[in-house]
C-alpha cells in the first residue's frame, strides 16, 4: 500500500483519474465524501455502478470487481476456500478483530494489485495498450516497410487516436517542412515558419490540443513518410524536427497526454542523434538490419 507521504495518496482532481484503481485510492483517502455510508456494501454499489457505465461507454480499461470477477477469484484462492460469497460478502465475513471491512479490503486490493502472477504478458499489454512500444524507449520510432507504418497506424486508429499522416518525401527546403506541418496541422495564419514558431505552435497542438478531448481521442500521432529525402535535404532541419516533436512528448506525457512520432523512411539505414535526450529507434518488427533488407 502507498505511504502517506508518497505521491500516490495525494488528492487528485477527477479529470486526473487514469483507471479503476485512481478512484479507488481517492476513496480510501476520503471515504466520506465519496461513500455516504462509508461502508464496505457503499463501496461494492458505487463500483458496481463503475463497472456499468464502463459497460456503456466500452473503454479500454480492465475491471476486476464484477461479483465474479478476476478480484473474487482471487480473493477465494487467497483465503483457500471456495464460496458462492462476492468479495465485498467475502471481506465482511472474514475481516479479523480491530480492523474493519473497508480498511481491510484496501489492504487485501494492495496484496491483490501486486500479486506477479495477475501481471499482463507482453503481448497482453501491446494489445491492450498500442502506443507502449511507441513510448516507452523513444517518443520518435522508425519504419521502412510502409505495410507495417500502415498496419501500426491502423491498429492505433482502431484504439481511438487520432493519426496525421504526413508526406515529407517532397520537402527539399525548411520552408517546405514548415509550409506542409502548417497546412497539415491547422497552424494559425501568424506561424512564421521557423523552428522557435513551430516548437510553440505544435506545443498548443501537443499540449492543449482538443484531440485528447473527444470522447474517441487517446492520442495524437505524427505519421511521416519519405522522412529520409527531407533528411538528406536537410539534414540539421529534420533532426530538429524530431528532436522538437521527442521534447513536446514528453512534455505532454507528464500531462498525462500521449503524442508521438511514426517515421518511414525509404533509406533502411538512415540513423539520427538522440532527440528529447532520447534514441530514434526502429521499430521491433524491423529492429534487426537484416529485416530492412
Amino acid at each position: 500500500m502507498p505511504t502517506e507521504n508518497s505521491s500516490a495518496t495525494a488528492v487528485r482532481r477527477m479529470r486526473e483519474y487514469s483507471d479503476v484503481y485512481d478512484v479507488l485510492e481517492q476513496i480510501r483517502l476520503r471515504p466520506r465524501m465519496w461513500l455516504l455510508g462509508g461502508s464496505l456494501k457503499d463501496l461494492r454499489s458505487f463500483l458496481t455502478g463503475y463497472g456499468a457505465a464502463l459497460a456503456v461507454h466500452s473503454p479500454d480499461e480492465p475491471f476486476a470487481f464484477w461479483p465474479q470477477e478476476d478480484f473474487t477469484d482471487w480473493l477465494h484462492k487467497h483465503y483457500g476456500t471456495t464460496s458462492s460469497l462476492d468479495w465485498a460478502e467475502e471481506i465482511e465475513r472474514r475481516t479479523p478483530a480491530g480492523s474493519t471491512p473497508f480498511d481491510e479490503f484496501f489492504r487485501l486490493l494492495g496484496v491483490f494489485k501486486a500479486d506477479p502472477a495477475r501481471l499482463p504478458t507482453p503481448d497482453e499489454l501491446r494489445a491492450r495498450r498500442p502506443d507502449l512500444p511507441y513510448m516507452s524507449g523513444t517518443f520518435v520510432t522508425l519504419f521502412w516497410h510502409r505495410e507495417l507504418l500502415d498496419q501500426a497506424t491502423r491498429r492505433l486508429e482502431g484504439h481511438g487516436f487520432r493519426v496525421v499522416r504526413i508526406a515529407a518525401s517532397g520537402w527539399t527546403t525548411a520552408q517546405d517542412m514548415h509550409q506542409g506541418l502548417a497546412a497539415t496541422l491547422n497552424f494559425p495564419s501568424y506561424y512564421g515558419r521557423n523552428l522557435s514558431a513551430l516548437n510553440d505552435c505544435l506545443g498548443d497542438v501537443a499540449l492543449s490540443g482538443t484531440y485528447d478531448d473527444s470522447p474517441a481521442g487517446a492520442g495524437l500521432v505524427l505519421s511521416f513518410t519519405g522522412y529520409d529525402r527531407f533528411a538528406a535535404a536537410c539534414p540539421e532541419d529534420a533532426h530538429s524536427v524530431l528532436d522538437i516533436i521527442a521534447v513536446l512528448a514528453r512534455r505532454a506525457a507528464v500531462g498525462r497526454r500521449r503524442f508521438f512520432a511514426l517515421v518511414q523512411s525509404d533509406d533502411p539505414d538512415i540513423r539520427f542523434e538522440p532527440v528529447g535526450a532520447m534514441p530514434v529507434l526502429w521499430n521491433g518488427d524491423e529492429w534487426l538490419d537484416s529485416r530492412r533488407r
